[in-house]
């Protein structure tokens, strides 16, 4: 079956399946809905407004990031921030924002939606630009005293940034 007779197959079945609702849960609202509809793309696109710098991120990281990731990013429970520069190659690649991530503003996309764990979303862009800055700052690529907004973070150059490949697939 052709995608767009797919696409066409699951328009008409989901049509007929919200005419005859089994009435769980409720509308979401259009002010509920804008507190998750936003993406922030590689450019910058989507920034909100804020800034900070790593010194006031260290405040923010140690209430809501220490207990999951550890100190100074690297002796947590859960993914290690901080780090394995140059490690992508070895028999031992250690996968960490300094190392792997192409952009510094995928970073602070996902601390706005996905972090802290217990509390998703619950973050204010200071603080979210807080965090990133000094993950960042833990890294090697920002100043302590860096300011990071809207203009700063786009132009951060992330050290595996010359890696990465896209590619649309079926064209």
């Amino acid at each position: 079956m052709s995608m767009r007779r797919l696409i066409l197959v699951a328009l008409v079945a989901g049509s007929a399946l919200a005419e005859e609702s089994p009435n769980l849960g409720a509308a979401v609202s259009a002010a509920d809905l804008a507190l998750v509809d936003y993406t922030v793309l590689p450019d910058g696109s989507g920034l909100p407004t804020g800034s900070a710098n790593a010194q006031q991120g260290a405040a923010v990281y140690v209430q809501n990031c220490l207990a999951c990731h550890g100190e100074g990013g690297k002796d947590g429970l859960n993914d290690r921030l901080a780090g394995g520069q140059g490690s992508l190659l070895t028999d031992k690649p250690l996968r960490t924002v300094g190392s792997f991530w192409p952009y510094a503003t995928t970073l602070f996309d996902y601390v706005r939606r996905a972090m802290p764990y217990q509390a998703p979303g619950s973050l204010s862009n200071d603080e979210v630009y807080a965090v990133t800055a000094y993950v960042l700052f833990l890294n090697g690529i920002v100043a302590e005293d860096a300011d990071i907004n809207a203009e700063t973070l786009p132009k951060v150059i992330m050290p595996n940034a010359g890696n990465v490949v896209w590619q649309i697939r079926g064209q």
